[in-house]
């Protein structure tokens, strides 16, 4: 007679352990100890400004869960979010308050194909960009789909009438450490809003000052170079998108995550239900410091098997400059997401 005994990976000594005591007083049985390795997997979610004209339309065809989100999403939103994804015009897509939702909905269509799949068999942690932040709380379990979408179209919809009622403007800038960037953004009276991976980081303000700071860097970076956005985001200039954002989140009910989660706003794990408020609407604001999030991530989890939810490829060009061991498989269409 054989018996098989399937253990995971960490279980492997205890499961010895019971072969052990079993056989003992036991006559022509063989115990067969099969080993099922699975690894430890953590999520990544696109932030604003990884949107395309297509984005999702491969999901949709392909995919009954897909499609039933995005039809959700419709429903849920009042507008056609499938036919700006999927049609655009360009334009229209790069709006705040249409790319967040399109972010938001493709990101957790992927993540939903991947469990249907039984892809995450040991989903340790989740993370995001940004915007990414509220998809990643979504995938832990904080709050479901719809409501998740309602708070970022809310959330995309402040932040386009912060970036309607200022001039403000945003930067990257290449070769230059947290604290360099820091003391040059004091000069200028702008502010770092996201630190992305080792000499990668991106200013933000009014940008008059913005563009004064970039004529000065030549010889104290190696790049800095103006983005094409339509705000500051991630200032001060967002305060009033923040204090909104604040009032209107209060009625939600969040639970406790399934995973573990970061916050951008220290890069720190974060898992009670007010403290994941918080941290959401001084996200608005704050320097989003992804790079800390996803060595945290990784160190803290033990993470084999990064998958990033979303398009453009950004997120595993951060992770491949943080560090080249990571290993994180980037996908947006449904030719890309593993079997």
């Amino acid at each position: 007679m054989v018996r098989a005994i399937i253990v995971k990976t960490e279980h492997v000594c205890e499961g010895a352990r019971f072969l052990v005591d079993s056989t003992k007083g036991a006559h022509n049985i063989t115990f067969l100890l099969l080993h099922i390795y699975i690894m430890a997997t953590g999520l990544l979610f696109s932030g604003q400004g990884a949107q395309s004209v297509g984005m999702g339309k491969s999901l949709y065809e392909n995919s009954d869960i897909a499609k039933a989100l995005y039809d959700e999403a419709n429903e849920v939103l009042g507008w056609d979010l499938k036919t700006l994804c999927f049609e655009g015009p360009d334009e229209a897509l790069t709006e705040t308050k249409v790319c967040q939702p399109a972010l938001y909905v493709q990101g957790f269509a992927l993540f939903s194909i991947l469990k249907e799949r039984g892809k995450l068999g040991d989903y340790k942690s989740a993370c995001g960009l940004s915007l990414g932040e509220l998809t990643a709380l979504a995938a832990a379990g904080v709050y479901d789909f719809a409501t998740g979408l309602r708070l970022v179209a809310e959330r995309g919809r402040l932040m386009q009438e912060a970036c309607d009622a200022t001039r403000g403007g945003m930067a990257a800038v290449i070769g230059g450490t947290p604290e360099d960037v820091q003391t040059f953004c004091d000069e200028f009276d702008i502010e770092v809003a996201n630190l992305n991976c080792p000499g990668q980081i991106v200013i933000s303000g009014d940008n008059e000052k913005v563009l004064e700071a970039v004529a000065a860097s030549k010889g104290r970076f190696k790049l800095c170079k103006p983005l094409n956005v339509a705000g500051a985001y991630h200032s001060k200039l967002m305060i009033s998108a923040r204090d909104a954002f604040a009032e209107f989140i209060k009625e939600f009910d969040f639970k406790a995550p399934e995973v573990v989660v970061y916050t951008n706003v220290t890069g720190k794990q974060v898992s009670d239900p007010q403290e994941i408020k918080d941290s959401l609407v001084s996200q608005i604001v704050s320097s989003v410091r992804f790079e800390d999030c996803l060595r945290n991530m990784a160190a803290e989890n033990g993470i084999e098997q990064f998958y990033e939810c979303g398009p453009g490829k950004v997120l595993a060009g951060f992770a491949k400059r943080t560090d080249r061991a990571l290993n994180v498989t980037p996908m947006s269409e449904f030719d890309e997401i593993p079997e």
